[in-house]
């Protein structure tokens, strides 16, 4: 059993949000997901620079300790942390302004969608909770161990999207840039701007 004890076979990273409780989302039981929670449910890339990374010491938990199949990003709408990175007159909560240099790991999913913005800040902040997820699977393949065993078919990713208004759940569908509600609705995403995400 190792250190750890557990033997789930999904993490998921959710965002801290009290409406969002991954284990009601899916219903799951006790044991059955290894969860890891912070503002914007953010996945920051690869950075192996000595810093202190709980997000990046979960998923190397998980994937070299407990040997998860799947790895699963759980958005949702009305996002504070989303909406904190797009509110430029909100002042920092402390003077370490933790929460703005977290949420700036959006960055790049804004720009992914600067073209398609319209600066109404309730649909913008929708597309950036949906941006943030691509680019959230694709921080996650920055890292070496997640990237070699996806390519091996031992590791699956998978990104979904709740709506807190209705209970609707999403499922990206990364190969036709849908997303795929269980009622077999299709809603297609704006492209990335970027034809390649390094």
């Amino acid at each position: 059993m190792g250190w750890s004890g557990q033997r789930p076979l999904t993490a998921l990273i959710g965002c801290c949000d009290s409406r969002v409780p991954p284990e009601v989302v899916f219903d799951a039981d006790p044991g059955e997901l290894f969860v890891v929670r912070n503002v914007a449910n953010l996945v920051p890339p690869y950075e192996p620079d000595g810093g202190q990374h709980s997000t990046s010491a979960a998923l190397e938990f998980a994937v070299q300790e407990l040997k998860v199949a799947n790895i699963v990003i759980l958005g949702h709408a009305r996002c504070g942390g989303v909406r904190a990175f797009l509110s430029a007159r909100r002042a920092p909560l402390s003077p370490g302004d933790f929460v703005g240099k977290w949420v700036s790991i959006l960055g790049p999913a804004h720009d992914d969608i600067a073209g398609v913005l319209s600066g109404n800040e309730d649909e913008d902040c929708s597309l950036l909770e949906v941006a943030s997820l691509r680019r959230g699977l694709a921080n996650l393949r920055t890292f070496p161990c997640i990237s070699i065993l996806e390519e091996k078919g031992r590791l699956a990713l998978h990104a979904v999207y709740f709506s807190i208004a209705t209970g609707r759940l999403l499922v990206l569908d990364e190969a036709t840039n849908t997303m795929l509600p269980i009622d077999g609705e299709r809603i297609v995403l704006p492209p990335m701007s970027c034809v390649e995400v390094q």
